[in-house]
């Protein structure tokens, strides 16, 4: 694991993080904006990354949300963390709803149909993406509920 992955680990298990995850988001977008998606926080730490646009469930607008993903399968596995708030984030309930998204992954974009796994299918990828990112396992101890994983395969 290199230096910024190490650094990027740690600092996803700070309890005070989720509290500036808007300004987290922001400030990934506007790295990718300038960079023309080349580049985003997750990557600089040496992570997989993509920007997730799928549209409001209720309003039909939309909304990009840059999320840590593992390359998996033909596809990515995105899980619904929210860094172990008891909340899901809006994005799933966007993604659950959507029958089609669009991923933005190393600068190209590709529309994606979007499956939530169950059963032996999430306990598989669930393991697949704690070996990417071991702080989901954090994530997890922090809410009942469970953390929702999603394969994004491309259309």
């Amino acid at each position: 694991m290199n230096p910024m992955t190490r650094l990027a680990v740690v600092v996803g298990r700070q309890p005070w993080l989720h509290r500036f995850a808007g300004v987290i988001v922001r400030g990934d977008l506007l790295i990718q904006r300038l960079t023309r998606g080349r580049f985003n926080l997750l990557t600089l730490a040496g992570l997989p990354e993509v920007t997730l646009t799928v549209p409001g469930r209720r309003s039909g607008i939309d909304r990009t949300t840059p999320l840590l993903c593992v390359p998996h399968e033909g596809g990515w596995l995105v899980a619904g963390s929210n860094w172990g708030a008891p909340d899901l984030p809006a994005w799933v309930l966007n993604l659950r709803d959507a029958d089609r998204a669009r991923v933005v992954f190393r600068g190209r974009t590709h529309t994606v149909t979007p499956r939530l796994l169950t059963g032996d299918d999430r306990t598989r990828a669930w393991s697949v993406m704690t070996a990417t990112w071991p702080n989901y396992v954090h994530y997890a101890s922090l809410t009942d509920r469970e953390i929702p994983v999603f394969h994004l395969t491309p259309s």
